[in-house]
């Protein structure tokens, strides 16, 4: 079963990352407000998605895309991995963090 990695824009202009093994389900909680954070920042648009094999790989990966900066996370929806690589040795090459928005 894949899992999907997803980045929403909220309606204040935040990215939000999360991951999820239905994204058709979870994309219907958001937009119903069922979910914390995105239940208070409606409409949201789902603008970037990526699947992976395993729960732990979309967590890992979930939680690295919440330590990016924003422009870091726009290189990544744009495919530009170049710049995503430029964005990574300019700042330290962030790993992570708990924060949740952008």
């Amino acid at each position: 079963m894949p899992f999907h990695v997803y980045i929403l824009k909220l309606k204040d202009g935040r990215y939000y990352a999360g991951h999820t093994d239905d994204l058709a389900r979870r994309m219907d909680q958001h937009t119903h407000g069922l979910i914390g954070t995105t239940s208070r920042m409606r409409p949201l648009e789902l603008l970037w998605t990526a699947e992976v094999e395993t729960r732990a790989e979309a967590l890992a990966f979930e939680l690295r895309i919440k330590g990016w900066s924003r422009a870091k996370k726009e290189a990544l929806m744009r495919g530009d991995w170049n710049e995503v690589q430029r964005l990574a040795r300019s700042s330290g090459a962030s790993t992570g963090s708990a924060r949740t928005e952008d």
